[in-house]
């Protein structure tokens, strides 16, 4: 489920990503927006959606933090980019791995919210169907 929420979110993080002023990311659209789908299919497979939901922030956390990572590299490679001091090396790999502990949290929260919506959706069309 958690792959399926991630994958599925790819194409409307991107277009988030291309409006204006938007500083969306691509890990944070599967932090949120992939939980969130992840939870709506497991809620509709009758599985726990926030397990589906974790399983996706922590993939949308790795993908930020390999994000980050890809473009430190790439630009320290260019050679546009002065050498780093150790503080600063050793905030981005403590924030790094803070990101690490908290995306998950997004995830649980927004896959939970997921299979709520999708709960509440598919009750009210199974109630108004038996009810005619």
């Amino acid at each position: 489920m958690a792959l399926i929420g991630a994958v599925a979110s790819l194409p409307v993080a991107v277009v988030l990503n291309w409006l204006p002023n938007s500083e969306a990311t691509i890990g944070g659209g599967v932090m949120i927006l992939g939980a969130f789908i992840a939870g709506v299919v497991a809620a509709t497979r009758l599985t726990d959606p926030d397990a589906a939901g974790l399983r996706t922030g922590f993939l949308g956390g790795v993908l930020a933090v390999f994000t980050l990572i890809v473009t430190v590299v790439g630009t320290a490679a260019s050679g546009s980019m002065a050498a780093w001091p150790l503080s600063r090396v050793v905030f981005w790999i403590f924030a790094s791995g803070l990101v690490l502990c908290v995306a998950p949290v997004f995830g649980l929260v927004c896959g939970r919210v997921g299979g709520w919506v999708a709960t509440t959706v598919c009750s009210r069309g199974t109630i108004g169907t038996n009810a005619s």
